[in-house]
């Protein structure tokens, strides 16, 4: 926005709205696509035990996962930057940020070996990708 829109006090506060707005729908986006990774992770480990009755589901799920998941990465990338930026030292914050690099590279793994992987490695990333993407979330609650 900032090409387009001059940087003043009221298009600040106006862009500070916009930032909160956007961390709001990151967080609602984030309960909704931890959910769906559960969802994932059961109609998976049920597929790995021989019951493929749930494979359409499985498959469904890994479509919304992966945009919800994409549509929760854009609501943090795209918003505006904070007014001060305090992030030099370790925090909840912090420790979100370094949790996201670990999912991001989850998403992608799982993602890639769900195609053209062992099964068993495919497994693995999608367990690092719930695990980390669950510390992230419960890591700004505290």
């Amino acid at each position: 926005m900032r090409p387009i829109i001059q940087l003043n006090t009221a298009n600040r506060e106006k862009e500070l709205k916009i930032r909160r707005a956007m961390l709001v729908a990151h967080q609602v986006l984030g309960f909704i696509t931890l959910g769906g990774m559960a969802g994932q992770g059961i109609t998976g480990s049920q597929l790995y035990k021989g019951n493929y009755r749930n494979y359409e589901i499985h498959e469904n799920l890994a479509t919304a996962v992966n945009i919800s998941y994409g549509a929760t990465a854009a609501m943090s990338f795209f918003a505006p930057p904070p007014l001060i930026n305090r992030d030099k030292k370790l925090s909840a914050i912090r420790l979100h940020k370094w949790l996201a690099v670990v999912h991001m590279a989850g998403m992608i793994a799982t993602n890639v070996l769900a195609e053209n992987g062992p099964r068993s490695l495919h497994r693995a990333a999608a367990i690092t990708t719930f695990a980390s993407f669950g510390a992230a979330v419960i890591s700004i609650k505290f």
